[in-house]
């Protein structure tokens, strides 16, 4: 009897000690793979990603939903390779803001949005403010409140530069916008602020009512050709801020407001279309936010809205000078590289997307700054003359 207990005792002790050498075996592994000091390393360096990664999401991380477009739309042209995309549920977004840019064919684009408005039923605030595009930090934040209260879907038009909500932890909306040629742009605004529209003579005096005559029939040839403030910089520097931002700097002609124009593009812009391809913008929308844009292009193309339409065009425009537009042309050099960026990005969407256009592009106007002095101006003012419509942008940009 006392030898079977000692014999258990005994295998007792082994199968201890063999299961203490395994644990031994074991810790010394891990004691070789991972030291403490490599285990702090791999801490500290999950921790700091996590930081970084919550810093991003706070001051100015892309929306969600632009993410996930750009992982569905991919590197490549899936029409290219593959034929017809197969059909599938894209994530559209609930909110939009329209931060719309002054004389870049918005106000057509809120007529649209007014009859799509009640058409789709979702909820559309067009802000009459047009004179206010840079606010205070107390503004920005009370604006971004008011929109992200909005009943969704809904969609906020306004005049104003780009708010950045995520860095006042307020969600993120998905931004769209328009812009066009930066000298069709100044023409159009130059001439409207003086002469209006066709909806009424008396409109130009009540926006701009401090105007004097002198000012209001200025020859805009003496306004380029002898720098008044109106046709030099800052004045010139006007697409940029808008998709800059806030910040002092963004209003600041330079290289640095250039660049923060194109990150925020790229992280928080859904779609920046050019007005001289407006159907092509409106196709696009039409795609991307089918719950807003729906139908867009019928009721564009609808005589009813084409009656409305040409209400907007602006009075009394006409063609500077050659020399004049040279002039103008050098002065904006950093909106012309913003305006080539978006209209790239925007021909790369619609070449993704599978959209088949018609519609010309204007070369860059090069010959503008190359053309020898013997050039004659009347002769070219011939074959620059440009059309009345919303589409005239770029007339001035062909070369005869």
């Amino acid at each position: 009897m006392k030898n079977t207990t000692r014999e258990l005792f005994s295998r007792i002790k082994i199968k201890h000690r063999e299961r203490g050498a395994r644990r031994s075996v074991c810790l010394a592994l891990l004691s070789f793979r991972f030291s403490p000091r490599d285990y702090g390393f791999c801490m500290s360096a999950l921790l700091l990603f996590c930081l970084a990664s919550l810093f991003y999401q706070w001051n100015g991380g892309a929306p969600r939903i632009l993410i996930e477009l750009r992982q569905y739309l991919g590197e490549s042209t899936f029409v290219d390779d593959h034929g017809p995309y197969p059909p599938r549920v894209l994530p559209f977004p609930s909110q939009v803001v329209y931060n719309r840019v002054g004389k870049c064919g918005s106000r057509t684009v809120v007529l649209l949005l007014r009859v799509l408005a009640e058409r789709h039923q979702f909820t559309l605030v067009s802000s009459d403010i047009h004179n206010k595009t840079r606010l205070s930090k107390h503004e920005q934040v009370g604006l971004m409140r008011n929109i992200s209260n909005l009943p969704k879907p809904f969609l906020f038009t306004r005049h104003v530069h780009f708010l950045n909500f995520s860095r006042f932890r307020i969600e993120q909306p998905v931004y769209i916008n328009i812009i066009r040629d930066p000298i069709s742009r100044f023409l159009s605004n130059y001439f409207f602020r003086r002469f209006g529209d066709w909806r009424g003579e008396q409109n130009h005096l009540i926006r701009t009512p401090g105007m004097k005559d002198f000012e209001r029939y200025l020859d805009i040839n003496v306004c380029i050709l002898e720098n008044y403030p109106e046709c030099s910089n800052p004045r010139l520097f006007y697409i940029i801020p808008y998709f800059c931002g806030q910040h002092p700097q963004c209003r600041e002609p330079g290289v640095w407001a250039l660049e923060r124009a194109k990150k925020n593009v790229l992280e928080n812009y859904l779609l920046v279309g050019i007005l001289e391809e407006l159907e092509d913008v409106l196709l696009l929308l039409e795609r991307l936010l089918p719950h807003f844009f729906s139908d867009v292009l019928s009721i564009y193309k609808s005589p009813d809205y084409r009656k409305l339409g040409n209400m907007t065009g602006t009075v009394k425009k006409h063609m500077p000078t050659l020399r004049a537009l040279q002039v103008l042309y050098q002065r904006m050099k950093y909106e012309y590289d913003f305006y080539y960026f978006i209209r790239d990005q925007f021909h790369l969407m619609k070449k993704k997307i599978g959209l088949k256009s018609t519609a010309p592009s204007a070369p860059q106007p090069s010959f503008l700054l190359n053309l020898p002095p013997a050039t004659q101006d009347a002769d070219l003012e011939e074959e620059l003359e440009e059309d009345e419509d919303l589409e005239d942008a770029h007339n001035w940009l062909v070369q005869p």
